[in-house]
This record gives structure tokens, sequence and C-alpha cells, in this order.
């Protein structure tokens, strides 16, 4: 019972000396960072800026003034930004002395270049009516697909195309039953057939063998 008791009032006297060693030393790293942000050109204030400590939801403005206040910890960076000005990065150092810690800080203008926009006169009514009688309007589905359904379109998509498993499987029945039907015989030539040769001759008339560039 006595080491016991013993034990509890050495933790009892241990603990609050750790706490308060902890506490000094978080109190010693603790900075009240204030300061002025000024334009670097003309050393002008600037109203508005943004404080922002890195890595955390912690951060400030400047006053009309461009005078800040801010709570860091040592080794923090502390980020300043403002519309129409470069961000600046800094560094709070580990080893400052102190908890107080002032600057100045120079903002240079961030310059942006847009792209040269050409003001012309407007239109009359005889340049309108000719431009808008000129322009070509893209065509619609409707005369798509009856472009693609004409008969050039047509041929040109039957020589080019490979035929599909269906018509395959057709031309090689056909080609089979043929051959069945002149088993033992010799199949007839079709340069003996009048019919063949009216088909022939309508053909010619018509261009189906003329070379064509699609």
């Amino acid at each position: 019972m006595t080491k016991t008791f013993r034990f509890i009032l050495l933790l009892t006297l241990l603990i609050p000396v750790g706490v308060r060693a902890q506490f000094e030393s978080f109190q010693d790293s603790v900075v009240q960072l204030y300061g002025v942000v000024m334009t670097a050109d003309s050393l002008r204030a600037v109203p508005s800026a943004s404080i922002v400590v890195k890595g955390q939801n912690r951060g400030t403005i400047t006053n009309d003034r461009g005078v800040f206040s801010i709570v860091v910890i040592k080794g923090d960076q502390v980020e300043f930004t403002s519309v129409g000005f470069k961000s600046v990065l800094m560094s709070i150092p580990k080893d400052l002395k102190g908890n107080q810690h002032s600057v100045i800080q120079l903002m240079v203008n961030d310059t942006v270049y847009l792209p040269a926009t050409i003001i012309r006169p407007r239109v009359t009514r005889e340049q309108f009516e000719r431009d808008f009688i000129n322009t070509k309007v893209p065509d619609d589905d409707i005369s798509i697909a009856r472009s693609n359904n004409n008969a050039a379109t047509r041929r040109l998509l039957m020589a080019t195309l490979p035929a599909d498993g269906r018509e395959a499987s057709n031309m090689y029945l056909r080609q089979k039953s043929r051959n069945l039907y002149y088993s033992g015989q010799i199949a007839p030539q079709n340069i003996f057939n009048p019919f063949a040769w009216s088909e022939f001759i309508k053909a010619w008339k018509r261009g189906d063998y003329k070379k064509k560039s699609y």
C-alpha cells in the first residue's frame, strides 16, 4: 500500500512538470507575424491581399493600408496572394528568436497579355444579304441519307465493301447448286445465249464498263 501511494504521488508530481514543459515548448514556437504588404514599384499599400498558412485552413487579409497580423508556428510557410500580383511564399525560420516577427512584403505586378481584339464596322444590308446567300449550309441528316442512296454511291459501295456472311454464303450455295445442276455434262456457254448478248449490249450502252472516278 505504501509503494502504491508513493507511485501515485510521484506521478502527481511528474505529470504537471511534463505538461508545463510541453506547454512552454509550444508557447516558444508560436510567433505573432505582422507587417505591411506593398507594391514593389511604387511602394503603395495592397489592400485585401490574402495571407494564408500553407497546409492549414488559417489566414487573414490586409486592411485598406496593407497592414496584417496573424499567428503562425516556427517553420510554417506563409503565402501572400493578391489579384494582379505574383504570389509570394515566405518561410518562418525555425530558429527565430522571440515570439514576434515583422515583415514588409513587396508584391510584383503580374502582367497578363490578352489576345488582340479587332473591332470591325457594322456590315451594310447589301453585305449581309450577299454573305447570307453565299453561306454554305451544311447538309442535314435527310440530305446525307439521300446522297448515300444514289446510284453512284451504291455502285461504289458494292465495289469497295467486302461481302458479309450472308452474301458470301448465298454466293457459295449458288455456285454449288450450279455445279450440281450441270454435274456430268458441260455447262452451257453464255456466248451463244442471245439473252446474255442483249443484257451485255444494254450494259454497254449504259456505260457500266467505262472507267469511273468517284
